[in-house]
């Protein structure tokens, strides 16, 4: 194999190939980048097992290089730091038959050995299941919105990943760690066949880097999901668990509506928070018509903190508990200028909406309480 191409725009592809990459692998060559001749152009893949990931990069291949279909498997780390350390210029590729591995610029000479490409593991293939067509910019946009409230108990596997619903009407993606969760539909990921399904959520944190704005295919199958963006291609193992009822837990008879600023409350939230305890991390909402009051107070340094911030709110005036963390995760998660925060008692979920949905879709947050020693 020999070829051609800017060290720049390489770089750029294996650093993305190589959020696959295990930093520590049972099998020396799953720390290696594998590179394969085809008629795409060169097709670089990596896995660590459970996630794995394709890019095609157009190079000039010399034409007394190997034939089409070679393989070769080169060490990520060095090979990246190498390229990392090059300014942008034209780098030539080659390998010979015992793989051994040389990059070639006009300004020097570096080689290293990889490893047989026949010995590299192979990558899913899907066959059959359910396929979507769907856009980049929309499966971005799921897993923006969503991944924030992914849990970090390994104790509940399903909450590890985010939860995709699909039939002909809608899509909803959804994520939850038990004190946030988030519920978003989108009315342009849907599928004539219904299917649901858990991604973890650091092959969904891998799928937003490598997805690009445009048509894009979304393949269900053999317990895997494939996401294909033009050129790059993310395959994981799904979670093989039930997700939680989460329609359950959100409150639908609310009879409390706040309206305000969104940047003003995460502002306030924001700095009261400063003033919380480190244990609990409590922060209070004073409701009243006009104005919701944040306050918070840390006992073991005698310390408080409290704004006020004008808003619209009917119902009857109540004080409701959140952790600071959570409530500035949910207000720095929209979009909108405004939010609607409902509830119907302070010991129960109270739930955030953007004022206004984008065009397209239907965004939910919901998020738990905490409980206060008194109630107004």
């Amino acid at each position: 194999m020999k070829f051609t191409v800017s060290s720049a725009e390489l770089l750029r592809a294996l650093t993305t190939v190589g959020g696959a990459v295990p930093s520590k692998a049972t099998m020396p060559i799953l720390e290696s980048i594998l590179f394969v001749q085809d008629d795409t152009g060169l097709r670089l893949s990596a896995t660590d097992l459970e996630i794995s990931i394709e890019q095609t990069v157009l190079v000039r291949f010399e034409a007394n290089g190997t034939a089409a279909g070679a393989r070769v498997a080169i060490p990520a780390k060095r090979l990246v730091d190498t390229l990392r350390a090059l300014p942008d210029l034209p780098v030539t590729v080659s390998t010979d038959d015992e793989f051994n591995v040389t990059l070639k610029t006009d300004q020097g000479r570096y080689k290293m050995v990889g490893f047989d490409g026949a010995d590299y593991p192979a990558l899913p293939e899907l066959d059959g299941g359910v396929t979507v067509h769907t856009e980049g910019a929309l499966v971005r946009r799921a897993i923006a919105k969503t991944g924030f409230a992914v849990s970090k108990d390994a104790l509940r596997p399903a909450m590890q990943g985010i939860y995709f619903q699909l039939d002909a009407d809608r899509g909803r993606a959804v994520a939850t760690d038990g004190h946030r969760l988030v519920r978003l539909s989108l009315d342009g990921l849907k599928s004539d066949d219904p299917v649901a399904f858990i991604v973890p959520e650091k092959a969904l944190n891998l799928a937003a880097k490598v997805a690009a704005d445009g048509p894009t295919t979304l393949q269900v199958a053999s317990g895997h999901v494939a996401f294909t963006f033009g050129t790059g291609r993310v395959v994981a193992r799904l979670i093989d668990e039930t997700y939680p009822n989460y329609e359950a837990v959100i409150p639908v008879e609310n009879d409390r509506r706040l309206t305000v600023n969104r940047q003003s409350l995460l502002a306030a939230v924001r700095r009261v928070g400063l003033y919380t305890s480190s244990t609990t991390r409590q922060i209070r909402l004073g409701l009243t018509a006009d104005k919701v009051d944040v306050s918070a107070e840390d006992i073991e340094r005698a310390s408080e903190a409290k704004e006020t911030v004008l808003c619209d709110y009917t119902g009857a005036d109540m004080v409701i508990g959140f952790n600071a963390d959570y409530l500035t995760e949910v207000l720095s998660n929209l979009d909108s200028e405004d939010v609607a925060m409902e509830f119907s008692s302070p010991n129960r979920a109270g739930v955030v909406t953007p004022a206004e949905q984008a065009e397209g879709e239907d965004l939910l947050m919901l998020i738990m309480p905490v409980m206060l020693n008194t109630y107004a």
